[in-house]
């Protein structure tokens, strides 16, 4: 068995349910694993937030709460001294609250920041996934039944966004969410196994909108958009939708990308992106065949 969270950032309302439950469970809660969470100044389950776009007509934000990644081979756990930081059979990492005294060098080998420095007891603290409420035989979280017993940020979630379980099992519904969406793994880990898996979190996506010929003014709808990646290989198609607008996301960062449109009687209009950013590439007006 392995524990671990899928996080689902499509899923995100950015409603802080889940930073919000993290710390009515923590903050002033001594337990066997972990000393009491600070009120101020440590996010065990930490909302990162950005906007997105760089035009008025096309501008979103992204959120991705980002707790520990209860990583398979922790960087933490190689710089810890006499155990202070330990793997359980589960797969969820734990900080010695006593054994760790002292050794802050445990929070500076985190490679997404998630662990903390208590400055007044001297320790290093993080996400136990809550742990000590899964052990405790008596802690029934979701409808009652000991049989769904999750973390009080996955029952605090009203939008399904963070999804536990066991990810040995083909048949969790982890595994099913981790097999039915995109996978995309913090940056600093990349390449690295860990036990909370992100889901969709955005990569690049650009946008546009498609006019008839300017003396009409007025947006043309179900045009074609093609996007294609020669150093990729992969090519994206969709279509104006009612106000003439286009969108493609989870393109490739830092690509050189080609886009095409046509419409039945006119022109094709061709031209270039780079995606190093997102980008909404402006407006194109349509010319008669």
């Amino acid at each position: 068995m392995r524990l671990g969270i899928a996080i689902d950032s499509r899923m995100c309302m950015a409603c802080y349910c889940c930073y919000t439950a993290c710390k009515d469970e923590h903050c002033g809660h001594a337990s066997a694993l972990s000393a009491p969470k600070p009120m101020m100044g440590q996010h065990w389950m930490n909302i990162v937030e950005w906007e997105r776009g760089d035009n008025s007509r096309r501008i979103k934000t992204a959120t991705v709460p980002t707790p520990c990644s209860h990583c398979q081979d922790p960087a933490c756990m190689k710089v810890a001294k006499d155990g202070a930081v330990y793997k359980r059979d589960d797969g969820i990492v734990i900080i010695d609250p006593v054994k760790s005294k002292g050794q802050k060098a445990i929070v500076d080998a985190c490679p997404i920041g998630a662990v903390y420095w208590n400055e007044e007891l001297q320790i290093p603290q993080k996400c136990t996934m809550c742990a000590e409420l899964l052990d405790d035989p008596d802690y029934l979280s979701y409808l009652g039944d000991p049989k769904f017993k999750v973390p009080r940020c996955v029952e605090a979630c009203p939008n399904n966004a963070l999804i536990f379980g066991d990810l040995d099992d083909p048949n969790s519904d982890i595994s099913k969410a981790i097999a039915a969406n995109k996978v995309t793994q913090l940056e600093a880990l990349e390449g690295q196994e860990t036990n909370v898996v992100h889901l969709n979190i955005p990569t690049v996506f650009l946008a546009g909108t498609v006019y008839y010929p300017k003396e009409l003014d007025e947006v043309c709808v179900g045009a074609k958009v093609k996007l294609s990646c020669e150093e990729t290989g992969e090519t994206w198609e969709t279509k104006t939708n009612y106000f003439g607008d286009w969108e493609v996301e989870w393109l490739p960062k830092k690509k050189n990308i080609d886009i095409e449109i046509t419409f039945d009687g006119y022109k094709p209009v061709t031209y270039k992106a780079f995606t190093d950013a997102d980008h909404y590439v402006g407006q194109t007006y349509l010319e008669k065949a």
